[in-house]
């Protein structure tokens, strides 16, 4: 059997069609050319401004934007593939919208990712709760569309602990378990909505590995308690994302981070963690160190324009097979594939679904 292909989660809002007029609405001609449509939105207010705006006309505009991302990504040889989280203008604050206790109104405006930049942020004023589930109505929507599993994504805690603004907790390893108690409720739902493949996002893990030790990882077991053994667990846990396309000293994780966090993946429940390879090379010796986790290893690079060679990509993959066994590889990207145009995503999907399949 070939090597399976996967996709990370966010994928270019759609431009070509009556749809991405609508994402990339009141842009200029030379915005829309640089833009991530609602993925770049982190201001409180404006995505639901947008949806009311649209009125009952935005679930027909999603439901053709998920059918074609969906397209997009089987045509080009995804084996698992994602909904392309479409709806989401960015994925923190799509989940937290849902949360008893975070606000949106009262929004905080600080630095974030590190003090890589500084946004309005929604603002956790009381005890975190879940009262209703979204993302599995999200999955039976993505499903219809093909007969792969499609892959649901959601961030965890210690990544929206670290994306939005706190004014309520005191103690961050409490505050990861009641965000922790929420997202199991989402994760449960999809469970038991027949999805197969849930993903939960701690690209903080490795810019935290300290506090990831210290409470993350038993978070993270919360949040997929009770999910039955046939469900696959993934994480993905990417180094540090760009705030546009060819960025150039971006902050990223240590290079040492996968190392200091390797153990605590094997041993905790997690069936395939989801790790950057192509950005920055690791030692891939760290392979070796996985003896039943399966590994999404990123096999091509979201941050940059320059388009990988089949050949390439294909040489990474079989030096990675001489440390892990092969039906406990899976190629995928770094992370997902937002900043890019449609066809640019495209190009890179069937690069390296290429790859991998011919081996």
């Amino acid at each position: 059997m070939p090597l399976k292909t996967t996709t990370i989660g966010a994928f270019p809002k759609p431009e070509s069609t009556p749809v991405g007029d609508w994402f990339l609405a009141n842009k200029s001609k030379e915005e829309k050319k640089a833009s991530k449509g609602l993925l770049e939105n982190w201001t409180p207010g404006q995505y639901e401004d947008a949806l009311q705006e649209a009125g009952v006309g935005a679930e027909k505009r999603f439901l053709q934007a998920t059918e074609e991302l969906i397209n997009d990504q089987v045509n080009a040889g995804i084996d698992v593939p994602t909904d392309g989280e479409v709806r989401r203008e960015n994925y923190i604050h799509y989940q937290c919208r849902r949360l008893v206790g975070v606000s949106f109104q009262d929004v905080t405006h600080r630095a974030v990712r590190d003090d890589a930049y500084e946004a309005d942020l929604p603002t956790i004023v009381s005890p975190i709760s879940l009262n209703e589930t979204r993302l599995d109505t999200d999955w039976k929507v993505a499903q219809q569309f093909t007969k792969k599993p499609v892959k649901i994504t959601l961030p965890g805690p210690m990544t929206i602990a670290d994306s939005i603004a706190n004014n309520y907790y005191s103690d961050d390893k409490i505050m990861g378990a009641d965000l922790a108690a929420a997202l199991n409720k989402e994760v449960k739902a999809l469970a038991d909505a027949g999805c197969k493949y849930i993903q939960i996002d701690e690209p903080v893990f490795a810019r935290k590995p300290e506090e990831a030790l210290e409470y993350g990882f038993e978070n993270l077991e919360r949040t997929l308690h009770g999910i039955p053994e046939e469900i696959n667990r993934v994480v993905h846990m990417c180094c540090g994302y760009p705030s546009s396309l060819d960025a150039e000293d971006y902050k990223k994780a240590d290079r040492d981070a996968y190392l200091k966090i390797v153990d605590a993946i094997e041993d905790s429940s997690i069936d395939e963690v989801s790790i950057e390879d192509a950005h920055r090379h690791n030692d891939l010796m760290i392979l070796e160190k996985f003896s039943k986790t399966k590994v999404i290893l990123g096999v091509v690079d979201i941050a940059r324009s320059r388009m990988e060679s089949v050949e390439e990509v294909r040489a990474r993959l079989l030096k990675a097979l001489e440390h892990i066994d092969r039906d406990r590889l899976i190629a995928g990207p770094d992370c997902g594939l937002g900043f890019f145009t449609r066809e640019q995503a495209i190009d890179k999907m069937k690069i390296m679904s290429e790859a991998a399949h011919s081996i």
